[in-house]
This record gives C-alpha cells, structure tokens and sequence, in this order.
C-alpha cells in the first residue's frame, strides 16, 4: 500500500545524514545573516547632512556584512540584466542594431557620471530614508558590473555552434526551451567567468560607491569601501592595513563558498566528446552534491518549471536561425530607423542647447584634448595586457590543476580595489619623482587588465578537450598549435575581454588620474582627472562634456577595432 506524502516527508527528514544538517546550518545562519544586517538599509536619513563613517576597526565585520550584501544585489541584477539585454540584442532583427551601440555608450560613461544621476533620483524616491542611497550605490556597483557580463553573454549568443542551433530548430523547441536547454548552457561558463571579474570590478569601485561627494555634498554608507576612504582621508596606514586585511578575508570567503563552487559546477556545460581527465573541484559543491536538500528542492520546484514550460509558449517556436542578417532592407527596417535617428538627434540637439545657455560648445575643446592623452594610455595597457595575460589565461584554462591554485589568487588580485593601494603609490610616486602620467597606466591596469585574463581563461575552458587531445596525439606543437587550435578557440572570449577591459580603462582614469593621501595630491593630464574635478565640484556642464567625450572615444575604437573583430569571430572563429 503506498505511503501518503507526509509519511514520504517524514521518512526522508529521518535519513538526513551531517551533511544535511550543515547545509541547513549554513543556510538558516546565512538568511540571518542577510536580515540582520539589511535592517540598517533602512533607517532615516537626511540629505543635508554630511555622513561620517566609524574607522573603529571593531565595526569591520558589520561593515563588510553591507558591502556583501551591496554586491550580491548588485550581482543579481546584473545577471538578470545581462541575461535579457543580451538575448535581446542577439535575437532582435532591428534592435542589435541599436542595443549593441548604446551598449558601448553605457561601459563608457563613468561611474562617478551614473552616482550623479543616481543619487539625486534614488534620494527623491525614497525619502528620509537610507534606502535611497543604498540603492544608489548598488545601482553604482551594477554599472561596474553589468556590461562585462552582457558582452560576454552576447558572444556567446552570435557564435553558438551551428549543430546546436540546428538541433534547437529540427526538434522544435520552444524559444523559452532554447534559451534554457541551449542558449544559456552554451554560455555558462563565459558567463560564470564573466561574472566573477564583474564581481572584481565591483570592488574596485567599492570606495566610490559607499563614499560619495556629488556638488560639495559627501554620503557615506556602512561598508568596507567607505571605511577604506575615510582612513585614506585621515592619512592613518594602519587601519588602510585593516581595510586591507578585510578585503582580502573577504575575497577568498567569496571565491571559496561561491565562486569556486560555480565554476566547478560550470565544467558540465563544456561542449565535448570526450571526458576530460582532470576536472575542478570544489569542497562547498561536493556536500552540495552529497546532500539531500538539492534533489528535495528540485522536486518541490519541479511542477512550476513544467508550469514555466508551458507558459512559454507564448513566446513561439525556434524557426530560424540566432542571427538574420537581411539582404534587402524591408519598409519596418526603414521606419524603425527613422524613429531611432529621430529620437537620437533629438537628444543631441537638446544636450547642445543645454550646453550653449551655460558654457558654449567650446567645452568640448579641453575634454576632447585631454581625451587624447587618455587614450594613450589605454592602449599601452591594452597592448601589454594582451602580451602578458593571454598566454598565461590559455595556460590556467587548459590545467583544471593549475585552475585550482591560480583561481583564488586571480580572485584575490582581480578584485581587490586598487583604491586601497593609493596611499602606496602616491608615497611611491612622491620618493621616487615618478610622474603620474606615466604612473597612471600602472593604477589603470589594476582594474582593467583582469578582464582580458578572465576572458581568455574561459575561452580556454571552453575549448573541447577532444580537440585538445587530438593536437597532442598529432604532435602538434608551439606556434602551429597556437595557430590552429589556440587562438581561434579564445578569439571570441578574447574580442569580449578586450573590448570590456578598453571600457574598463576609461573608467579607471577617473580614479587613477587623481590620487591622494593625507594631504598629498597628485594629478595625472587627461580625461578621466578632467572629470573627476568636475564631479567633486557640481560642474554639470563640464562633467555632461567629459562623459559626452568619453563615450566617443570609446564608441570610435568600439567601431574601428572591436566590432570589426566581433564579426570576425562570428564568422570564421564559431565553434560550429
């Protein structure tokens, strides 16, 4: 006779093993944990006041329990975002040609110019209440962190290997059943590794998240970012130490309980013939696996995934291929067109009658200049990054060993905000007379050069290990295996790293074109100086023509070089 549900319910709690009930420990703490500290988010708060953090060290745990929660949100929003904008752009016949440019317009505006913005409408949203620059300063940490992950995400949308795509269409799925049985498996592993330096990128603007100083006004939230700054501030190397100590506590709890789990779990989705004989491994995902508490979960769940099934119907069945390049434009092609130049010119007749009443358009003469010197920079960074970072990402990616030692120290490196070693480098720079200009592409790169390193280690991963192993038995070696097998297996991987860690740069010269401690300021020639004078001061006329100047130079190498490569690698580089 069949046992009823409760009797089942009560049969397996009985066989719950240690396990178990450390999953179920570390979950209930953890959700704790997340109510405990998301209760301050919520407290008063009034603008014209000027905020003050503790550099007490005794409040490091709390601060760095907000922190976390500030880039987990700010993760989850990414990934949501990414998952849609980038399925978008990927799937739209007319929209890719309009989501992709502002794409590049969006990772080129500065984080300082989105807190800006963000800080004046968050505040008015939620007033008298903290929550508003909370959200500000998740929405600040998600604008380091989500365009990394779209591109990359879009890449693997455009260069989804042609059986699966076939098989997508001669099956007849579903468009929903597409995306979550071969889009997003196909892209997982870029995007888990995509999401991890999004993560990084986060922290190194941590300090100008959690310490905002917008038209002569500072706002200060609870945070290792903020403590950070305020012992910066206070010239006090010690508790920058403690700051230190913290982030790093931090970055190897997060890369042990979250990242290095994920990326283990990621190895299933490796398009491959053959079993590799070496896979990484993670001790957080092993209990996961040995616990009863996934399966219990999969089955609870399972009638309202059928339920998502149906329900995506609505969205049609796959019957045609990712990409439709149209050979002649259509009426619709020509009508949408016109209302995007319409819209697009309309925004850029406004700007310039905003800018004429208050400075004249002359203003883009000095940011246009020093964009120039900027730019320099940035492609000395890039041109050394790829030299240096490239082979050793092929070399990490191909040796799941060598992943398991190289990953937390990558984290480490990759995340931890260069804005902490500052006061370093500025008493560096200050004893040995080195100029900022040339100093600065060394601050840049602490930021920027991890997305080409991440990028070119996924796309290693994601190389069959059966194409692998044919190259080793053929005997081919050196710069021919580089050739036929290397470089176009991490070409796309490569295109999305560069073109992020160029985005990446522009944005790190705000930070790295000015640096102090104590009392002691240096100034570096060039854009990113040019714009954070005109955010600490409330000029927006200045700071709207620094950013306006910043998209450009980004949007013009995004289209020169970039996009021309994007295509490359759709077209000769796919793995189909």
């Amino acid at each position: 006779m069949p046992r009823s549900a409760p009797v089942r319910a009560v049969s397996r709690l009985t066989r719950l093993s240690w396990v178990d009930l450390l999953v179920a420990g570390a979950v209930l703490v953890g959700l704790y944990v997340v109510l405990r500290v998301g209760r301050g988010t919520a407290v008063s708060f009034t603008p014209s006041r000027t905020a003050a953090v503790s550099t007490d060290p005794a409040n490091l745990p709390y601060y760095a329990a907000r922190s976390l929660l500030r880039m987990f949100a700010a993760l989850l929003v990414s990934t949501v975002f990414s998952l849609l904008y980038a399925h978008t752009a990927a799937r739209g016949r007319r929209l890719h040609r309009i989501l992709i440019p502002a794409l590049d317009i969006l990772q080129s505006v500065p984080v300082l110019g989105f807190l800006t913005i963000a800080v004046t409408g968050f505040t008015a949203l939620f007033p008298g209440s903290l929550l508003g620059l909370e959200c500000a300063a998740i929405f600040a940490i998600f604008t380091s962190q989500a365009w990394n992950m779209t591109f990359g995400f879009y890449q693997s949308l455009i260069t989804l290997p042609r059986e699966l795509d076939e098989v997508s269409r001669s099956l007849g799925f579903t468009r929903w059943m597409r995306f979550w049985r071969i889009e997003l498996p196909s892209g997982a592993i870029g995007l888990v590794w995509n999401g991890m330096m999004s993560f990084g990128g986060g922290w190194f603007f941590l300090v100008a998240s959690e310490a905002i100083s917008v038209s002569h006004h500072s706002y200060a939230l609870p945070g290792v970012g903020s403590y950070a700054g305020a012992a910066i501030a206070e010239g006090d190397l010690g508790k920058v130490g403690w700051a230190v100590l913290t982030m790093t506590v931090m970055v190897v709890g997060v890369n042990f309980f979250f990242w290095r789990p994920l990326t283990a779990w990621a190895e299933r989705f490796k398009n491959e013939q053959a079993e590799a004989t070496e896979v990484q491994r993670s001790v957080v995902l092993d209990l996961l696996r040995r616990s009863h508490w996934p399966r219990l979960l999969g089955r609870a769940l399972a009638p309202a995934a059928r339920a998502a099934g149906r329900a995506g119907r609505v969205f049609g069945v796959d019957d045609r291929p990712l990409l439709v390049r149209p050979v002649r434009r259509r009426a619709g092609d020509l009508a949408f067109g016109a209302a995007a130049t319409v819209v697009i010119g309309w925004g850029l007749f406004d700007l310039g009658r905003y800018l004429r009443q208050h400075t004249g358009l002359g203003v883009f003469g000095t940011p246009l200049l020093l964009g120039l010197a900027t730019l320099g920079r940035v492609l000395v960074l890039l041109v050394v990054a790829t030299v240096v970072w490239v082979p050793v990402g092929v070399k990490i990616g191909f040796s799941p060993r060598l992943a398991r030692i190289a990953q937390p120290l990558v984290q480490i490196l990759a995340s931890f905000p260069a804005n902490f070693l500052f006061p370093l480098a500025t008493w560096f720079f200050l004893r040995t007379g080195l100029s900022l200009n040339v100093g600065g592409i060394l601050l840049m790169a602490l930021g920027a050069q991890w997305y080409i390193l991440f990028n070119t280690i996924a796309g290693a991963m994601a190389i069959p290990t059966d194409l692998r192993e044919a190259m080793d038995d053929l005997g081919v070696r050196g710069w021919q295996r580089w050739r036929r097998l290397v470089i176009p297996g991490i070409f796309p991987a490569y295109v999305t790293g560069g073109v992020t860690a160029s985005g990446g740069a522009w944005n790190a010269s705000i930070v790295s074109e000015v640096v102090s401690f104590g009392g002691s300021t240096l100034t570096a020639t060039g854009l990113g100086a040019y714009i954070a004078h005109a955010t600490a001061a409330g000029d927006y006329p200045h700071l709207l023509a620094g950013v306006a100047v910043m998209s450009l130079y980004v949007v013009a190498l995004n289209r020169l070089v970039w996009r021309r490569l994007y295509r490359l690698a759709e077209t000769r580089y796919s793995m189909g």
